[in-house]
């Protein structure tokens, strides 16, 4: 964008992490080198000399913004197992999440109309104040840009495993059903499991609790029920599990769409859900 032949740049988002690994804390990452490094990081482990060559900084200033992300409890390191005398930093904190500049123009899905129309005049002639609740929130902090993402995906996770040993059964068909007639019942949307591969699941969401009637912005939203997911399906194969949302309403996509794949283990039962 242009203002008087001058551009514009956007401002880069301002991001949260928790502080050192108790995460009692909140840090406030916004330096631009800082959150370049961080971005880098989340991604593999590097050594000192990995992160100057690809940030394109001097050695000085990876040091300094380095020496306060570990002061700060966001980031730490280990020596190199082959050479002593080399530091492999990581994040040790969790990232909690983070702003954006503000949209300039109020989304449709947070006008009140909005809201009258498709939550509270409901064909039940009453309110669905948990999804009013829910909408209204998130559809405020994406208007403001604020990104709780991973939050929810925590919460989605303990959620996952404070409901599993309810639906847990002794075999992957009354374990999937149990599943869909929860999401059902609970009000979450209408769930169909499936595999699509030889070791991949495929979950298809519609009526979207989380995301059906948020703005359309381009990018998945439903961490909160990517963390149940995760939660459910990996105590339930007895491995950890990769989930990804490659199809969402805020994508412009008509549902949602979860591909599940174990880390390792768990092939037998994965397939048993063919």
């Amino acid at each position: 964008m242009k203002v008087n032949n001058t551009e514009v740049k956007k401002q880069k988002p301002i991001k949260f992490y928790s502080t050192g690994s108790k995460g009692t804390g909140l840090n406030v990452v916004k330096s631009p080198v800082k959150l370049m490094i961080l971005s880098m990081l989340g991604e593999s482990e590097m050594e000192f000399d990995e992160i100057v060559k690809n940030t394109g900084k001097s050695k000085s200033t990876i040091s300094v913004h380095l020496k306060a992300l570990r002061k700060d409890g966001v980031v730490s390191f280990k020596f190199n197992p082959d050479d002593q005398r080399k530091k492999i930093f990581y994040i040790s904190s969790r990232f909690l999440g983070e702003i954006e500049a503000p949209e300039s123009v109020e989304f449709e899905e947070r006008k009140i109309d909005f809201i009258i129309n498709n939550i509270v005049n409901t064909k039940k002639g009453t309110v669905e104040f948990p999804r009013l609740l829910f909408h209204t929130v998130r559809s405020t902090l994406i208007q403001e840009g604020l990104s709780i993402d991973p939050i929810l995906y925590e919460a989605g996770l303990r959620i996952g495993d404070s409901i599993f040993d309810k639906l847990n059964a002794d075999d992957v068909e009354t374990f999937a059903k149990n599943v869909i007639d929860f999401w059902e019942e609970h009000g979450l949307g209408i769930i169909e499991i499936d595999l699509i591969s030889e070791n991949k699941i495929g979950i298809t969401s519609k009526d979207c609790f989380e995301c059906g009637l948020l703005p359309k912005t381009g990018k998945p939203a439903c961490f909160l029920d990517l963390g149940i997911i995760e939660s459910l399906i990996s105590k339930f194969l007895g491995t950890d599990v990769i989930v990804a949302e490659t199809r969402c309403f805020t994508m412009g996509d008509d549902h949602c769409y979860f591909e599940i794949e174990p880390t390792s283990g768990g092939q037998e039962e994965v397939e048993s859900f063919d």
